[in-house]
């Protein structure tokens, strides 16, 4: 996965993430928008062929990169205890 910043300011973040195109930003977004700091978080195909997604992410307070970082650990954490579950099957 390759990630391009398209804009940047103090609240507004917009990436563009290389190789993913729903399954990805959308569990990303899901995530961003429990955060009460995310003013906004959403992502978009610009095409249907497109195999990259454009994800913003506005925040009320707070950097968007930390809300962004705050998200994935609390996936990483889903992700985790998701795989003990499975192992006691």
């Amino acid at each position: 996965m390759e990630l391009n910043v398209l804009n940047k300011s103090n609240d507004t973040i917009e990436i563009e993430i290389i190789g993913e195109r729903h399954t990805f930003p959308n569990l990303l977004r899901s995530e961003l928008l429990k955060d009460s700091k995310v003013e906004f978080a959403a992502y978009k195909l610009e095409h249907p062929m497109d195999t990259s997604s454009k994800l913003v992410v506005k925040t009320k307070s707070g950097k968007p990169e930390k809300a962004l970082t705050e998200a994935i650990k609390r996936i990483e954490e889903q992700i985790s205890d998701f795989k003990k579950e499975i192992k006691k099957l």
